[in-house]
């Protein structure tokens, strides 16, 4: 695959910053220059490049007036703080400061930035330091992968390198090329003690006797610092001196110290322009249960539209080889005692409620636990398990929704030690803990997710094998290529394997294909700054975050926007927040960890002012089309009264919550007249002063997750099909009790065959050297053979039955009506009820509802009432559903998604979103229904077809695997008659584009009926 890039709005801001802080400085090619001898440290040196000339960039031609001048107009539409002077430091006078939430690009805006600079102004030789390899490896594919894109918009290449100082022919070039030249550098090559990384400032033989840094300085670079933040120490700041650069420009999400700072693209912003991923956090809580040591965690609860949901709990089961902890799936009334094997700690124990909306367990002691939550004993190891299990479903589910749309997903896991992934000892390399813990909680996952039909994803999740499908990149030595711990410092014995360093850090396009097997990577803090991938998904933190910065960073890893296998971007405004969703699997609560990242945000936002008070509005900007409009002193007056009127600020002139509710609801007070044509911004100029509503949402990826509606819910096509099957209507019944008794009594002699009843005999005999273990814990004996008896003696005496009373409560006719039944069906049938009364009444209720069924639709008609169903019956029966079980997104449904029971619905519903001839579907909400004397009956699908280009075909579907009538259950058959019935004297009152009703087993069948 090959990345693809466009020039997007918000980069070029960031880029045009930069350059218009320079307006008015002339054009100027790099000038030519010759190093000649000179005296460095008392000593002469010869900086000769013999008979080449060098080119540096031209110098400033603007005064200290002139730049801040230009700065101040670059901050003041941004409304950003102006800056009373150049924040020179001893390093140079320049420096400006670009603020860019992690996942923007911000290294496209830089690398944009020299090419702007480069075509204004001339400058054509440029720096960028940053603080770690990853992060170097990872600008230098930048500048790969865009070379085309910005030859396509300037008509030139930049030439760039990594520096090296055994490969001192690059510095070389980088001096005597008059293009664009960009070096990459990270700070351990110039900040280091080591002896190889000193030669920098050495004067070498294999470089005409010149020192590196001299050459460098020499051509007056302009330095781009990546992540400054990382590179404040004393002796990095002193040795940037050396440079002699002609400016910095600082770039980073979370700047430590600010100078001049020129533009801001902060977390909040960034989310409301929907240009990174939503973020969603699993957590994990450890809680103690009164009075008992039962280990349990709660996994998740799964949902279907026709099964009661089941709660996943990990729990411990005595096996013969010890007790093991067990992934178990439970239902309302399973037993953990006995699931367990009898282990004490599980007594009462009894599943009493599962319920999906508040994703809580309870059990008939009265305890309680919540999706997420472990108690008992649960240590570190067991805690890692939690997470990665959790991390592995997250991918999973993920990936089956976004595999079929060409939509690699990543999962990111940090940890805190190297040797807890891969080990190194005599043996050579071994996987670690984590490693092992992955590939059993993988092959888990993998086993339930292949039970699916066959498919591509299941072709694709097969071709993959659980060692192959998990890498790790860690702090590597660059010229060993060994691992080094960051705990500790020490190298490993074993070289570290160099694909995976290429993989992970170098090729992006070969992570990001189906044909490469990673999808899972390991990391130490190596890939917590600079590092990214746009498909990363899923992030788990096998860590303790230790400080603001490594907590946002470390999310920031997942925050840019998925690409597909073309190299796309996924960030159509109407979906992007479908799909771009970040999850953070991690070892805090939801709460605690939701608190802290958002308390780090909220402190990030410096920038942003916290008071809206006149001052704070005095002098900004109010951009509009006609032209920018400064905000006066008295313009200032009326925004601020506006707000202390409406109770939009507090004492304190700090925006109240009032304010933004209002505002999300729509319903904000109107604005005085004068500020009326300013609508727009006023109210941006209000929401950049900053409030804890702001934050962006960070959701709980426990909740229940619910399927919305899109935009083919609010075609005409389908609002025209609802209004015509959506009337409520009664049924009336006039039948004779004589032809239902006839009938009855002929299918109970022909149909009723009752059961005998059976027992099983055990033999068992004792067991050679019996231990007094043994016969302690009942186990002293074996089982020789078991044998199956009937029961040929009448139980009739010994339980009595109300038999007309239990059969009447069960078909709702009269005990007379019963009666005369039982009366009158033959006597050999009727004393199967003396061997086996509970089949008996069973098999009896059944077939005679069957037939009061057939005999009560026979004479059933229906009559609509003035009630219909509402529209809201969509959003107001949110469909709860495990998204793992969902197949690809459809085109044609109202729903992105749907949950089918079959897999005839399945395959009905892939051809069915294909069909040309389909304008809209819906699978109908339980909650729309049609009454029958047998039951409530809902339909499976309302569908509407285009027939040429005016004409519609209007379709209320069943599917069964079956259409024939003799193979339906005979419930089912009447509810089917039923629905005929009723869409026949709902169509009595349509005139045109009648609606179809009928049962279908196939999509083939359905265009049958259609045509």
């Amino acid at each position: 695959m090959k990345l693809k890039f466009k020039h997007q709005a918000y980069q070029t801001a960031a880029v045009e910053a930069v350059t218009q802080c320079f307006a008015g400085q002339p054009f100027q090619s790099a000038i030519t220059y010759r190093m000649d001898s000179g005296v460095t440290s008392g000593k002469a040196v010869q900086l000769s490049l013999e008979d080449d000339s060098g080119f540096k960039n031209a110098g400033l031609k603007l005064n200290d007036a002139q730049l801040l001048e230009n700065i101040n107009r670059v901050q003041q539409p941004q409304n950003l703080p102006l800056s009373s002077k150049l924040e020179a430091t001893k390093i140079c006078k320049v420096n400006l400061d670009v603020e860019m939430e992690t996942g923007t690009g911000k290294t496209y805006c830089y690398i944009k930035s020299v090419f702007e600079l480069n075509k204004q102004y001339g400058w054509s030789k440029f720096i960028i330091i940053v603080p770690s390899i990853a992060i170097r490896e990872g600008v230098y594919k930048s500048l790969d992968i865009t070379a085309e894109h910005f030859l396509e918009s300037y008509g030139k290449k930049a030439r760039f390198f990594i520096y090296n100082s055994k490969q001192l022919h690059n510095l070389e070039n980088f001096s005597s090329d008059a293009g664009i030249n960009v070096m990459i550098i990270n700070v351990q090559a110039f900040n280091a003690t080591g002896k190889d990384n000193r030669r920098i400032y050495e004067e070498l033989d294999d470089f005409q006797s010149r020192k590196p840094i001299d050459v460098i300085a020499a051509n007056r670079p302009i330095l781009i610092l990546d992540e400054p933040q990382k590179m404040e120490g004393t002796k990095t700041l002193d040795s940037l001196q050396a440079f002699k650069p002609l400016m910095i420009l600082r770039y980073s999400a979370t700047h430590k110290t600010t100078y001049n700072k020129i533009h801001r693209l902060d977390a909040l912003d960034a989310y409301n322009q929907k240009l990174v991923k939503k973020i969603k956090v699993s957590g994990i809580t450890v809680k103690g249960l009164t009075g008992t040591n039962a280990y349990l965690y709660l996994g998740s609860i799964d949902t279907s539209p026709s099964k009661p949901p089941v709660v996943r709990v990990e729990l411990e089961i005595k096996q013969n080889s010890g007790i093991k902890r067990v992934l178990r799936k439970l239902n309302r009334g399973d037993n953990l005692f006995d699931l367990s094997g009898g282990l004490d700690q599980y007594k009462g124990f009894v599943v009493s409620e599962i319920d999906a909306n508040t994703q809580t367990l309870s059990f008939t002691n009265g305890e309680e636990i919540q999706a997420g939550e472990a108690t008992g004993d649960v240590n570190e190891e067991a805690l890692r398990r939690i997470q990665i299990r959790e991390a592995i479903k997250a991918h999973f589910e993920k990936e089956q929704v976004l595999f079929h749309q060409g939509i690699k997903v990543l999962t990111l896991f940090f940890i805190d030690s190297v040797a807890k992934y891969r080990c190194y000892g005599d043996d050579g390399e071994t996987a670690g803990e984590y490693a092992k813990i992955f590939e059993e909680e993988y092959n888990l996952w993998l086993n339930e997710a292949l039970t699916l039909d066959d498919s591509p994803y299941n072709d694709y999740l097969r071709s993959i094998e659980a060692s192959k499908t998990h890498n790790g990149y860690f702090s590597i030595d660059k010229k060993s290529k060994r691992l080094v711990d960051p705990a500790t410092g020490k190298k490993s014995t074993e070289t570290d394997d160099v694909d995976a360093y290429d993989l992970i850090l170098k090729d992006k396009e070969r992570l990001l294909s189906f044909a490469e097997p990673v999808r899972f990577i390991f990391s130490h803090s190596a890939l917590r700054e600079g590092w990214d991938n746009p498909n990363v998904f899923v992030i788990c933190t096998l860590k303790h975050s230790d400080n603001t910065i490594s907590r946002r960073q470390e999310v920031g890893r997942g925050m840019r926007l998925a690409v597909n296998q073309l190299g796309d971007r996924m960030d159509d405004p109407a979906t992007v927040h479908d799909i771009n969703v970040l999850t953070v699997v991690t070892s805090e609560s939801y709460t605690e960890f939701v608190a802290n990242l958002q308390k780090d945000i909220g402190e990030s936002l410096s920038a942003r002012p916290r008071i809206a008070d006149e001052k704070y509005f005095t002098g900004k900007v109010l951009k509009t089309a006609a032209g920018d409009v400064e905000v006066t002193p008295q313009i200032a007056k009326q925004i601020y009264r506006y707000l202390v009127k409406n109770d939009y600020t507090d004492n304190h002139d700090k925006i109240t919550p009032a304010y933004h509710e209002a505002k999300k609801s729509a319903q904000l007070a109107a604005l005085p007249p004068e500020l009326a044509i300013y609508a727009e911004q006023v109210f941006q100029l209000i929401d950049n002063v900053f409030n804890d509503a702001q934050l962006p949402p960070i959701e709980n990826e426990r909740t229940a997750k619910t399927n919305e509606l899109n935009a083919n819910f609010n075609k005409q096509e389908f609002k025209t099909l609802w209004q015509r099957i959506n009337h409520k209507a009664a049924y009336s019944v006039d039948f004779k009790t004589e032809e239902l008794i006839k009938k009855c009594v002929l299918e109970l002699d022909k149909a009723l065959r009752v059961s005998a009843l059976q027992y099983t005999v055990g033999h068992v005999e004792q067991k050679d050297d019996v231990t007094f273990d043994a016969l302690k814990q009942g186990d002293a004996f074996k089982l020789v053979k078991t044998e199956t008896e009937t029961n040929k003696i009448s139980i009739h005496s010994a339980v009595q039955y109300d038999l007309i009373g239990k059969l009447a409560d069960a078909t709702q006719l009269t005990r007379r009506t019963i009666a005369q039944i039982l009366g009158s069906i033959n006597n050999a049938v009727f004393d199967q009820y003396k061997t086996n009364p509970e089949d008996f009444i069973a098999k009896a209720s059944r077939l005679i509802n069957e037939q009061k069924a057939t005999v009560i639709v026979e004479h059933l008609t229906y009559d609509t009432v003035a009630e219909t169903y509402s529209l809201d019956i969509f959003t107001r029966e949110k469909p709860k559903m495990d998204f793992s079980k969902v197949g690809d997104k459809l085109n044609r449904h109202i729903y992105d998604y749907v949950l089918t029971d079959s897999k005839i619905e399945r395959d009905f519903v892939t051809e069915l979103d294909a069909s040309a001839e389909v304008i809209v579907y819906a699978k109908l909400p339980r909650g729309f229904f049609i009454p029958t004397p047998v039951g409530n009956y809902n339909p499976d699908w309302a569908i509407a077809f285009r027939e040429g280009s005016v004409k519609h075909i209007y379709f209320v579907a069943e599917t069964k695997g079956s259409i024939s009538s003799m193979e339906l259950r005979a419930i089912e058959q009447s509810k089917i008659e039923c629905a005929h019935k009723f869409f026949a004297e709902i169509n009595n009152k349509i005139t045109t584009e009648k609606v179809k009703y009928d049962v279908v087993n196939s999509y083939g069948k359905l265009m049958e009926l259609v045509k």
